[in-house]
């Protein structure tokens, strides 16, 4: 039982980063779904090597701003 001071012990644990990095995982994977239904959408022309060329770009572009 507790005595009134502050002990980390008792406290539930909180992954934070893991949780961080889970939603940006889950954030990235939704915005290229995204990105691929635009592409599709809106650039119907792209052959099949245009249209994953600029999807890899979009995956780097958003890799590199969410470190």
């Amino acid at each position: 039982m507790s005595d009134g001071n502050f002990n980390r012990a008792l406290l539930p644990h909180t992954p934070y980063q893991s949780g961080l990095k889970a939603g940006k995982a889950m954030g990235s994977m939704h915005a290229i779904e995204a990105f691929k239904d635009y592409l599709a959408k809106f650039h119907p022309e792209l052959d099949n090597e245009s249209f994953l060329q600029r999807l890899e770009d979009f995956r780097q572009l958003l890799s590199n701003r969410l470190r």
